[in-house]
């Protein structure tokens, strides 16, 4: 067998593990409650910069995992306490071509960090009961009445 042959060969072998490794990864994302999801930080008018990927709820963070990435651990992490959804719009210009069909982009901020998540009109639910389902006194209510009561 030549050298080109055995990089070949070699080159192959990693190829079919790493698609091995994400398919596994994905699978168990999903089993285990994961939704798909994209996000991306710079908002961009040209709608490019969007990475595929799935969620997954744990405690008060949202994780947030690339589909395609062997790295076990989660690209960003969203705190519970610290996340506010913002204003809702629709995919526009290549968006729809790039993004999962009928996903709803949502422009969020984490800290101060300005950002956008697209996904589906049932993840978004179920990302809003999260958000609303902290602890009580966990997050400060909007406003100055909140059931009535004035707030002093």
């Amino acid at each position: 067998m030549s050298l080109a042959q055995i990089l070949g060969l070699a080159i192959l072998i990693v190829l079919v593990v790493a698609i091995v490794v994400i398919a596994v990864r994905r699978s168990v994302l999903a089993r285990s409650g994961g939704v798909d999801v994209c996000w991306r930080r710079r908002l961009r008018p040209d709608g490019r910069g969007w990475v595929l990927g799935q969620g997954r709820f744990r405690g008060d963070e949202f994780l947030l995992y690339r589909s395609f990435s062997p790295l076990p651990g989660a690209a960003r992490k969203l705190h519970r306490g610290t996340l506010v959804l913002g204003e809702r719009r629709q995919p526009v210009g290549t968006e729809p071509d790039l993004l999962p069909v009928n996903s709803v982009i949502r422009r969020c901020t984490d800290g101060g960090t300005t950002f956008e998540l697209a996904l589906s009109e049932q993840a978004l639910t179920g990302l809003r009961s999260w958000l609303e389902s902290g602890p009580p006194g966990d997050r400060p209510t909007p406003g100055l009445f909140h059931r009535g009561i004035r707030k002093t």
